[in-house]
């Protein structure tokens, strides 16, 4: 008989809350089950996870496998990092040191990402395209700055390249709006 650690949906309509249970591999999803290991809540804002990790150990050591979901949530509860260590052989001590090691780094990390919201690919690209336009404006404003300086500044208003005759023509209705 295999056994997994899964999701089994509970809650109203449009309202779930999951129990995380360890069922038979061939009962359906919100079929039988062995034994009620914790619960997930995925609506509360952090979602909220209670599990109960003596009891979820003792199913992983006889053979269990979680789901992907449920695997997840025991990474994020430390759970699976605790596995891990006893299945080394490594002491109690160095375990409650290294999950408490664990923890403060998670605190770090989730301190650093708590004003961070999720941003959709969508509005990165809009994100990076008016970045862009900004720049190719702020651009686009300094250079025609410099370029009605140099007009203004120069009262012959020589173009670059003009043959001598250009430049005779241009003083000649210079002259004339002028005397206008």
């Amino acid at each position: 008989m295999g056994v997994k650690l899964r999701l089994r949906r509970m809650g109203k309509k449009k309202q779930p809350i999951y129990k995380i249970v360890a069922a038979d591999v061939r009962s359906p999803r919100d079929g039988r089950f062995l034994e009620a290991v914790g619960i997930y809540n995925p609506l509360t804002e952090p979602h909220s996870v209670d599990i109960k990790e003596e009891r979820v150990l003792y199913w992983l050591n006889n053979g269990a496998q979680a789901t992907k979901t449920v695997k997840s949530l025991l990474r994020q509860q430390g759970i699976t990092l605790k596995n891990e260590l006893t299945k080394r052989g490594v002491t109690e001590d160095i375990i409650e040191s290294e999950l408490s090691e664990w923890k403060k780094k998670k605190e770090a990390s989730a301190y650093g990402k708590g004003k961070k919201m999720k941003v959709s690919r969508k509005s990165k690209a809009k994100a990076e395209s008016t970045k862009e336009t900004t720049e190719v404006e702020k651009v686009s404003a300094e250079s025609s700055e410099p370029n009605e300086k140099t007009v203004s500044d120069e009262s012959t208003a020589e173009v670059k390249g003009a043959t001598s005759d250009e430049k005779e023509t241009n003083t000649e209705t210079e002259k004339e709006t002028d005397k206008e």
